[in-house]
């Protein structure tokens, strides 16, 4: 049998050294198995091997998370609201998307921009400030989960997602029942209806759309940035609640809860919650405007074309329907229909010139039901009938229903009828792991004793005065009919009409008998009045 002859040992050494420098300079991210365990026992790991051959997927997506935190740089944005702030590359790389860019161009407040002047912000900002408040802790539904799976397709951001260390499609599904809740309804009598993340982790779901009672990061960066632009003041302060966040267990489920001292500032929260939408987003004038686009739209919908997906074209009500139409339809629509030269548009342009000009539906008078009131719009229609038929004696304008528009806004702390602070649990400093709840009646009794209300505003669309004057005195005269509530200034507008309604002075002189007399003593520990409007809390610290 002949003998084997062995290489020197230098020569051997040569060629491992040659296989190793062959292996090195490959692409990492192309290597399998073999040349990912010859690098290992290279570096003094060969112990890992059979951890390798046996779990790679785990090490490999653990190594992901590590390289995710020190491979890439952060990036720093300015932000007026909270200042400079840091955003993950994968978030990057989705707000550099055109979905997302779009929402440069589409108003967080809408028409209300029209009112207020410094409220020019738009929702890029607002989704920026709420991505950097949910990190710092730990908005149409549907429409908006189907603009993030076309965002993700045609982006290929799942790739990213998975370098970035993101578990696919686990992960997609939350972020997507954070839009809109569970995305499965057939399974929401279960105890547990999310599938993105497992019941043991429930206190996720009240982090950025809170359904439980309302408090999440969403409303904390549209109070902070929507007061800055109106000049409103805000008194909720967020960072001191995170400061007191914990999780505890509540009937086999972990909820977020906080400390019992902060009950007054989540009240206060509920507050400004309140004075925005009665200031500013239910504003008379800028809800109007609002209702008078929303008619130059209607009229000029079978007459815009937005092309979508495939060559196919869509109108304005119809793109929702087709996401790649959808992201083009942003506030540039009022612009376009505005600036049209076309006759097919010149009932929506002038609609919109309207606005431009300031010449706008004027508010005759508002009211409240004494009771909830289920609208639709056949009611509303049918209000409108009522109020052009309501003409008192000696009023000879000639007004038809379709010169009214009626709306109803409903004022409430989130949870309809509901209050929204039932839903909250607190701990003690004596037991921090102990959850409890706090009544309404343990705070304060200055506190609301209801918590949600209807507005009924009537709108007349001829703005000459004496339509106006006659629209108002048929508006009083339909409170009266409807039992509806007194307004304001129904002494002004119809003097001879409001003495006539029982009710209506009964309830002020019940109000009369439990004034102030003026002659009567104040109490020295009163404040003084001063010259100067000074904002208070609701509650001190």
């Amino acid at each position: 049998m002949e003998k084997r002859m062995k290489r020197p040992r230098e020569e051997q050494d040569e060629e491992s050294v040659l296989n190793v420098k062959q292996v090195s300079d490959e692409d990492f991210r192309l290597w399998g198995v073999d040349e990912t365990v010859s690098y290992l026992q290279r570096a003094g790991l060969g112990e890992w091997e059979h951890i390798f051959r046996g779990s790679r997927l785990r090490v490999l997506h653990c190594l992901q998370k590590l390289w995710q935190i020190s491979n890439e740089a952060m990036k720093v944005f300015n932000d007026p609201i909270h200042g400079h702030i840091e955003m993950h590359p994968l978030l990057v790389r989705i707000i550099d998307t055109a979905q997302f860019q779009r929402l440069r161009h589409i108003k967080q407040l809408g028409g209300t921009y029209l009112v207020f002047p410094g409220a020019s912000h738009n929702r890029f900002e607002h989704s920026i400030g709420l991505m950097h408040v949910f990190m710092f802790s730990q908005q149409h539904e549907m429409a908006s989960v189907q603009m993030f799976d076309h965002l993700v397709r045609v982006n290929g951001l799942q790739a990213v997602m998975l370098q970035h260390g993101m578990t696919l499609p686990d992960d997609l599904i939350f972020i997507k029942e954070q839009i809109a809740g569970p995305l499965d309804t057939s399974i929401l009598d279960t105890t547990w209806p999310y599938k993105g993340r497992p019941k043991e982790k429930s206190f996720l779901y009240e982090i950025v759309a809170n359904k439980r009672n309302g408090i999440d990061v969403d409303k904390w960066d549209y109070f902070a940035r929507d007061c800055y632009h109106l000049g409103i003041q805000n008194n909720f302060d967020y960072q001191r609640f995170l400061k007191f966040a914990r999780v505890c267990e509540v009937r086999g489920k972990k909820h977020i809860c906080t400390r019992d001292k902060e009950v007054g500032n989540l009240y206060d929260m509920f507050h400004t919650r309140n004075c925005l939408h009665r200031r500013a987003y239910q504003h008379k004038v800028g809800s109007i405007i609002e209702t008078m686009i929303t008619e130059a739209f209607v009229k000029a919908d079978p007459y815009i074309q937005i092309q979508g997906s495939s060559g196919r074209m869509f109108t304005i009500s119809s793109a929702i329907d087709d996401m790649e139409a959808y992201t083009k339809l942003t506030d540039h629509i009022f612009e376009k229909i505005l600036y049209s030269s076309t006759p097919e548009l010149s009932d929506a342009r002038e609609i919109l010139q309207n606005i431009v000009c300031r010449r706008l539906y004027k508010c005759v008078g508002q009211t409240t039901p004494e009771t909830h009131v289920d609208v639709s719009q056949e009611k509303l229609l049918d209000w409108a009938k009522e109020v052009a038929g309501s003409k008192p004696s000696g009023i000879d304008e000639n007004l038809m229903a379709e010169d009214f528009v009626v709306s109803v806004i409903h004022m409430d702390y989130g949870m309809k009828e509901k209050n929204p602070m039932n839903n909250v649990h607190f701990y003690c400093k004596n037991d921090p792991t102990k959850a409890i709840k706090i009544r309404k009646k343990q705070v304060s009794k200055l506190l609301p004793e209801r918590f949600a209300e209807q507005l009924i505003r009537v709108y007349c669309k001829k703005t000459d005065d004496e339509s106006l004057k006659a629209a108002r005195k048929c508006f009083v005269q339909w409170c009266m009919d409807k039992n509806f509530t007194k307004p304001q200034d129904g002494d002004v507008i119809a003097p001879e009409l409001t003495p006539l309604k029982k009710d209506w002075h009964t309830h002020e002189r019940d109000d009369e008998d439990s004034e102030i007399d003026e002659d009567s003593e104040i109490s020295d520990k009163t404040p003084k009045k001063t010259g100067r409007n000074v904002k208070v809390k609701l509650f001190q610290a």
